[in-house]
């Protein structure tokens, strides 16, 4: 299985997770067998700053990811994951580590659209 994290750092698991997974300068990339770490990456978003919908998602597939962490996200790109297979988890925080171990141990689920989605009516 393969995680991503937003992140807001290039530190690995000890990057803090960004609020937010389009807005985000960096992806923890974090590959597991079962529930133990073998392999951490950190690669930059190709679209900080200028992400049109759709576009981080699929980014996040072509990196092999089958479950994105964030902070929140809008009721579109979370439909947008799903239709790329992967999982959307919203409500992560902390660091990498934090919200891996809270998905791992299933204290993080399910992913709900962002207040600012709900706001702008998405």
């Amino acid at each position: 299985m393969r995680v991503a994290i937003s992140a807001d750092e290039n530190s690995g698991l000890a990057s803090r997770v960004n609020p937010h997974f389009g807005r985000c300068p960096f992806f923890v990339f974090v590959d597991l067998n079962g529930r133990v770490v073998t392999n951490v990456e950190v690669r930059p978003n190709p679209y900080y700053g200028q992400h049109q919908p759709g576009e981080v998602p699929a980014f996040i597939r072509a990196q092999g990811a089958n479950v994105m962490l964030t902070g929140g996200m809008g009721a579109r790109a979370v439909a947008f994951f799903q239709e790329c297979g992967i999982e959307p988890i919203t409500g992560a925080f902390g660091t990498a580590q934090q919200a891996l171990s809270a998905y791992l141990n299933g204290e993080l689920t399910g992913a709900g659209a962002c207040r600012e989605s709900l706001e702008h009516g998405h």
